[in-house]
């Protein structure tokens, strides 16, 4: 077997194993009550089941570590083995916490440990120590933004299509085959998983899914800036929408001086729900700038190395500007549907 056919058939593989494994989480979520019910903070106005993601795990679990260790550009045993046990540790965290409710500080500090271990399996393996504290951080925040934006159908299931199909192809350009591979099965898996959660969502990614997303983005772009660190922008570019939203949110929050740690409905794409749009709708507005902003900025970036440090911080910039004008925009349709209500 051709290494490119291996690489084909376990991106293939990835994809239909998601398909089977959601298919029977949305009977056993039915059998064990695990449903996500309409509410205040929520954007769904029916019951939906929950715990979707494993479907995705499971996917990952069983292509990627093959995939890193068999093909072209193979990454350290290692690192393999530090991502499978980091995969397994935020899994398990969000499982439980889909079945019954953990209390955060455990949470988190599972979630710290396993971008850790990530960190640690990188420097060992060449990369310098000094980044450890920083990785740990960003891979924390990775795997909490992704959960606060996995809110409307299909959305975290769409950025996760889009940024691994980005990363993917960022690999292939440093020809980097396996990292390639892992980065297409994991967009694979989120593909078998859409099929399922797009608007109108059968069932919900759940804390299971949404934070393993999080950690595995942010352990693949490390890899990638460990493969060639000027490709560390252009990723970042990828990711653009989601880091942006998630953390404009969190400051804005904060600087208001509300519980920024508790659960609400102020990220732009809940005010886009709010203020009218369907989740469809809200999901297309992402799609169009990952399509029309983030992939030429990110292409940009890698075609001009020397200048993807400005291309970066420009799109961030757009990104701000975007979602300072759209925040205001679905606020005033919010406060014009109240007033025409109160008519």
């Amino acid at each position: 077997m051709t290494p490119a056919t291996l690489a084909i058939g376990m991106v293939l593989a990835a994809l239909v194993i998601a398909m089977v494994v959601v298919r029977g989480a949305i009977a056993y979520a039915h059998r064990r009550g695990m449903m996500d019910m309409p509410g205040q903070r929520r954007s769904h106005t029916i019951p939906t089941p929950r715990g979707g993601g494993i479907g995705i795990v499971v996917a990952v679990l069983l292509t990627m570590p093959p995939s890193l260790i068999l093909l072209p550009g193979a990454l350290p045993p290692a690192v393999v083995a530090a991502l499978a046990v980091a995969t397994v540790l935020v899994a398990a965290v969000g499982w439980w916490d889909d079945h019954r409710s953990l209390p955060i500080l455990p949470r988190f500090a599972i979630q710290l440990l396993s971008a850790g271990l990530v960190a640690a399996a990188l420097a060992i393996t060449g990369m310098s120590w000094w980044w450890l504290p920083v990785l740990v951080l960003a891979g924390g925040w990775s795997i909490n933004l992704h959960n606060f934006m996995d809110g409307i159908d299909g959305l975290l299931a769409q950025q996760v299509i889009f940024v691994g199909v980005g990363l993917a192809l960022l690999a292939c350009a440093a020809a980097q085959l396996a990292l390639a591979t892992a980065c297409a099965c994991l967009a694979g898996a989120a593909a078998g998983f859409w099929v399922y959660n797009r608007p109108r969502a059968r069932i919900f990614m759940g804390d299971v899914g949404s934070g393993t997303m999080g950690l595995l983005i942010f352990a693949l772009t490390a890899t990638l800036w460990r493969v060639e660190w000027h490709l560390l922008w252009p990723a970042l570019i990828l990711s653009s929408s989601f880091v942006a939203d998630a953390s404009l949110t969190l400051l804005a929050r904060m600087v208001s001086g509300r519980r920024w740690y508790t659960a609400h409905r102020e990220h732009l794409y809940q005010w886009m729900v709010r203020s009218g749009f369907t989740h469809a709708t809200g999901g297309a507005c992402y799609l169009v700038w990952n399509v029309l902003v983030a992939a030429p900025l990110a292409l940009l970036a890698w075609a001009r190395p020397g200048w993807s440090v400005p291309i970066f911080i420009g799109t961030y910039l757009i990104a701000t500007a975007v979602w300072i004008f759209m925040k205001r925009r679905c606020l005033r349709r919010v406060l014009d549907k109240g007033r025409h209500v109160a008519t």
